[in-house]
């Protein structure tokens, strides 16, 4: 017999921790909603052909494929066994042994999704997607291989506007959960110039998947990185300044916008940047800051670029992520469809709002079964149905305990385990006057009545 066990990075979820997501899930939903965001679905798994090369080198690396079904039946094993060696020597993909993946991430899926429903959609389109996507990453604290993403994207439009709207999304959602979050952005554009200003253009790739880990490994390993990475010395040297920018976000802005005055991409990124944190500003966001070294790792960003982390407490990962994309459905065929999008990291959030003792009784109480009826008899059980489905009708949830027992101790022992306060009796004699005993578990209290007067106490409660 196999040991009862879960794959490591995944996990099971008791009803308290549920009642904790559909809490936090009701939050953002409700944001979303006020921000005028349409809710879509997309399936569990695309092409490989779609996710590949979207995400970057390490991003690729981390993307669940999907065998391809029937393979053990297939009569070219030498085939098989081929495809698989260049596989595994190369990280290359075959549609022979594997056409599918598990989605990385719901951005893909719905750059994909407008391009076939392109003909159906008013643009600009605002849609949010609460989905469950995987990453074959290593398993840790805070970080896991299922997880839930909680998207927004408006696409269709390139207006600074929307990244200022999503930017207040965040602080709604924040707010509400009262999370102490700082928010990030920074722009791609600026780091386009960055790279042409040091003189390696060619490898923004190299430098930004560097730069996006200084505060996780720090100035020095992100130097021997970057050496690593085939950056020259000389650019590694200019770009040293850029670990140390100091003061608030408007001196770092001035700081740059000097850096970049050579680089005519730079530049507009600065506009960009200068244009959100004006309205920014003007609302008094809590937390807000500019930071020149992140860089997302992902290679469909085109522009404005966010993360946000926790200000205190263990968990000072990301707990949100996201990013102005311009053209991601090109690579599907529909060219100048510009989109920025946020990513709500739900797993993490509930992990900090945890560990800071956030919830509270009010907001994540488990929905309990108000009344149970107990079963004495297979005649008073067709009473129990009838009168159970009367009760629901009337909004007010029940049960009929499953069993035909006398034994009243076990159907008391049944309520109290499930934290239901209220039973039903019904004998030979509450049929012949109907009127039922009712008792108040808590209390302790008894109280004979019609099921009309039941009902209206229930509803009272």
């Amino acid at each position: 017999m196999s040991k009862a066990s879960l794959p490591k990075g995944t996990r099971d979820f008791t009803p308290h921790e549920m009642a904790q997501r559909n809490y936090v899930f009701s939050v953002i939903r409700k944001y979303f909603h006020l921000f005028g965001f349409e809710q879509i679905e997309t399936p569990a798994m695309e092409h490989v052909s779609t996710l590949m090369g979207k995400y970057g080198e390490e991003g690729d690396k981390l993307i669940f494929k999907i065998l391809n079904s029937g393979l053990h039946e297939s009569k070219e094993k030498s085939k098989i066994q081929s495809e698989f060696e260049q596989i595994l020597q190369s990280a290359r993909t075959s549609d022979f042994v594997t056409d599918k993946a598990l989605r990385y991430d719901l951005t893909v899926p719905f750059a994909r999704y407008v391009v076939q429903h392109q003909h159906e959609i008013s643009f600009p389109f605002k849609r949010y997607q609460i989905q469950t996507v995987w990453r074959a990453d290593r398993p840790q604290k805070g970080r896991y291989r299922e997880f839930c993403q909680c998207d927004a994207d408006v696409i269709g439009s390139d207006a600074l506007l929307n990244e200022i709207e999503l930017i207040r999304l965040m602080q709604f959602v924040y707010d509400e959960l009262q999370l102490p979050v700082t928010v990030k952005m920074n722009n791609r554009k600026i780091l386009s110039g960055i790279a042409e200003v040091v003189g390696e253009a060619e490898k923004i790739i190299e430098i930004t998947v560097a730069l996006d880990k200084l505060d996780k490994i720090g100035p020095a390993e992100v130097e021997r990185e970057l050496v690593e990475r085939g950056i020259r010395e000389v650019a590694i040297q200019k770009l040293k300044p850029l670990f140390s920018l100091s003061g608030d976000s408007n001196a770092k802005i001035v700081s740059m916008s000097n850096y970049l005055q050579s680089s005519e991409i730079g530049q507009k990124g600065i506009q960009e940047i200068l244009a959100i944190t004006s309205s920014i500003s003007a609302s008094s966001f809590a937390d807000f800051e500019i930071d020149f070294t992140l860089a997302r790792g992902l290679n469909y960003y085109t522009g404005s670029i966010f993360e946000v982390k926790t200000r205190v407490g263990e968990f000072k990962s990301s707990i949100l992520g996201g990013g102005r994309y311009d053209d991601l459905t090109g690579i599907f065929g529909l060219k100048g469809m510009s989109g920025v999008g946020i990513s709500f990291g739900i797993d993490r959030m509930i992990d900090v709002m945890n560990e800071l003792s956030l919830f509270k009784k009010e907001n994540i109480s488990v929905e309990k079964t108000k009344v149970l009826f107990a079963n004495f008899g297979q005649v008073e059980e067709k009473k129990c149905i009838e009168l159970a489905d009367l009760l629901r009708k009337n909004g007010i949830s029940c049960e009929i305990y499953p069993s035909v027992t006398k034994k009243m101790q076990k159907q008391f022992e049944y309520a109290e385990k499930k934290g239901i306060r209220y039973m039903i009796f019904i004998g030979s004699e509450e049929l012949k006057k109907n009127t039922f005993p009712m008792k108040d578990i808590q209390e302790g209290i008894q109280s004979e009545l019609e099921i009309e007067k039941i009902i209206d106490k229930l509803k009272q409660l």
